[in-house]
């Protein structure tokens, strides 16, 4: 039998440990070791035995939870999944746990519909076992039946034709996953002021996109915003998709624009990169570079291929340079891919491309 991931639940609520402890426990790869109400009593559980992932709350007593992360992986790096509300307030809050070495935020569970707590349980557990294959770098000081995984077909059709009229404008498609917001930063910081047009997908709970823009917006020199339903794709800007919605790239005539769209979880994910690919390949074809970084799964591979198909030209980033390499290994393997490079060169190698 492989070997259980064990996690440690570390949140001040005791409803919160609870609901944690059943979805993680519904799930045969995963074994809840201990939970704790705060960073002192987790601090005693890791001393009597190292979890392989601990969830961590952001807001609690004697010791908050940024704090706690800090010095975790300033000291002895444990893979760390954020769990938090996520409001608007708290948004802020959870991008200073990306920087400090946190691999993945979700957001925390509350109770709903049978239809929302299954989706919350897809996303924990996914996010802890993405959690548990990432390479970490020290900083300074419900039901065990698997959810079907859906396609993009749920979203959009597969395109009938790979016949596409060409522009004068590129565009870039860019997906990602864990580890994929400071990837993200990274290529996007390096891009000129007059990059092609760029949408992407970084798998992101609701409430945290917003802040992750207006973030990037102040490091990049491109214009960086939160997509909105119609918004126009043009050079100088990115827009990334909003939590918990869909975005798909649509055109009419030479214009580029995007469409936010409601839907089941695709490839597990929504927003999903799949949906984002698909709509690459039938509206932009060849007009289109496509982009896949790191993170867990193979959300965007079918989709890379489908865009290769349409005559798009697709980068990979490398293996030694991601968090994990999943989404990229997969695509790489199906044949979607051109291009494999290390993450400081695919901002090169797209604007060669669209050049």
């Amino acid at each position: 039998m492989p070997k259980k991931i064990k996690v440690l639940i570390v949140d001040d609520s005791a409803v919160v440990r609870q609901t944690m402890v059943e979805i993680l426990s519904s799930d045969p790869q995963i074994e809840v070791m201990s939970t704790a109400g705060d960073p002192f009593i987790a601090a005693d559980r890791i001393r009597q035995e190292v979890p392989d992932v601990i969830t961590l709350d952001v807001e609690m007593p004697r010791m908050d939870g940024i704090t706690f992360l800090h010095k975790i992986m300033s000291q002895h790096p444990i893979p760390v999944v954020m769990c938090s509300s996520l409001t608007e307030k708290g948004s802020e809050t959870a991008l200073k746990a990306l920087e400090y070495g946190a691999v993945e935020i979700i957001q925390k569970p509350r109770l709903g519909t049978k239809a929302f707590l299954e989706e919350s349980r897809v996303r924990i557990c996914d996010a802890v076992k993405a959690a548990s294959q990432a390479r970490l770098r020290r900083v300074s000081a419900v039901s065990h039946q698997v959810s079907p995984k859906l396609t993009a077909d749920v979203i959009m059709e597969k395109p009938k034709s790979q016949a596409m009229m060409q522009t004068t404008e590129k565009v870039v498609v860019v997906g990602a996953s864990t580890g994929g917001t400071e990837a993200l930063r990274t290529f996007l910081e390096s891009l000129p002021a007059d990059s092609p047009g760029i949408v992407i997908v970084q798998h992101m709970p609701e409430g945290f996109t917003r802040a992750f823009s207006q973030r990037l917006d102040g490091l990049c020199r491109i214009t960086v915003k939160e997509a909105e339903n119609n918004d126009t794709v043009v050079r100088g800007r990115a827009l990334i998709a909003p939590g918990n919605h869909h975005l798909l790239l649509k055109r009419s005539g030479a214009r580029y624009y995007v469409e936010i769209k409601d839907g089941p979880l695709v490839s597990r994910h929504r927003p999903s990169v799949d949906v984002l690919f698909r709509s690459a390949a039938r509206y932009a074809g060849k007009n289109a570079v496509g982009v896949i970084m790191t993170g867990m799964g193979d959300d965007g591979a079918h989709g890379m291929l489908e865009m290769k198909q349409a005559g798009a030209l697709n980068i990979a980033q490398d293996e030694a340079s991601c968090i994990v390499f999943g989404m990229p290994n997969e695509a790489i393997k199906l044949g979607g891919v051109d291009y494999i490079r290390p993450l400081d060169a695919i901002s090169r190698e797209v604007i060669k491309l669209c050049n």
